[in-house]
């Protein structure tokens, strides 16, 4: 086979691949997280992330450090990380309810949310706050949206967000967390059980306000099960049944001490890591028909 026929086979190979989105969450809780994170995206292993700016260690440093990775073309989808949840503390005024000056915890604010406890206008008032400090931090509005411990789902919470959407960022995507079907196991994963049900509530709204949606879902896991689960195993069941345009989350990263100080996810961050640096990755997406969009 001559030079030139090899490289349209391979050109014609790699059209036919499906395009999905690796999105890295959590950019910017930490310095070490961070560094990593860039560092996947340098390697062609990611090809999105989503920012914390919430997080006290975020600043126009680490902004610029993964801004740039796009100078000479994009590389890498950049969206805002939704935070309101604890230990993580409120960027606007007046934010109610908290706990000891903090978000109220993950099951606090499901409760809440479900039980119209929460007011839609702090919510609002929070998240465009939020989107103002991305703006200001990369000089544009982000390319997706989506939340931290998928809070962004939660009843109230998903009204408040759509609305800042709809209003200020019309042409972004938002991320809902519904597996690609049929699955044959559906019913074995609670935690993927739940963000499919509360997916097809977000949608729906999402698709009558006209705005735009991934059409899958994947990467859910129990990130404190003991003892740890193997990424390489949980990977490849992910990108099952993914169809073009599909989202695979995942949170590689280093441990630092501001890491530890903010959430119990740690070491299994570094296998995270490990994997998508690895060797294997590239032959698993292969087998899977797919590539990074």
């Amino acid at each position: 086979m001559t030079a030139l026929a090899s490289r349209t086979v391979q050109a014609v190979g790699s059209a036919a691949q499906r395009p999905i989105w690796l999105c890295a969450d959590d950019y910017g809780i930490s310095p070490a997280v961070s560094k990593a994170i860039r560092d996947l995206v340098v390697r062609g292993r990611l090809n999105a992330t989503s920012v914390m700016v919430a997080a006290p260690s975020f600043d126009k440093s680490e902004a610029a450090a993964l801004d740039v990775l796009n100078a000479g073309g994009v590389r890498v989808a950049i969206g805002l990380h939704v935070t309101l949840t604890g230990p993580f503390r409120p960027m606007s005024e007046g934010f109610r309810p908290l706990r000891n000056g903090a978000f109220l915890p993950l099951d606090m604010m499901f409760v809440r949310g479900h039980a119209r406890l929460l007011s839609r206008d702090k919510l609002a008032v929070e998240i465009a706050t939020q989107l103002e400090s991305f703006v200001d931090h990369f000089g544009r509005l982000p390319d997706f949206f989506d939340g931290h411990q998928h809070v962004h789902l939660f009843p109230q919470v998903r009204e408040a967000l759509l609305d800042v959407v709809q209003a200020v960022a019309p042409q972004a995507w938002v991320r809902q967390c519904g597996r690609p079907g049929p699955v044959p196991d559906r019913f074995s994963d609670p935690k993927a059980l739940v963000l499919d049900w509360l997916s097809r509530g977000f949608r729906s709204r999402a698709a009558r306000r006209g705005i735009a949606t991934n059409p899958a879902f994947a990467g859910a896991y129990d990130f404190a099960a003991e003892p740890p689960p193997d990424f390489g195993t949980l990977f490849a069941k992910f990108l099952q049944r993914m169809p073009p345009q599909g989202v695979v989350m995942c949170h590689p990263g280093f441990v630092d001490s501001e890491l530890e100080r903010l959430d119990p996810f740690t070491a299994q961050r570094e296998r995270e890591y490990a994997y998508l640096a690895g060797d294997a990755f590239p032959g698993v997406m292969r087998a899977h028909g797919l590539a990074l969009a």
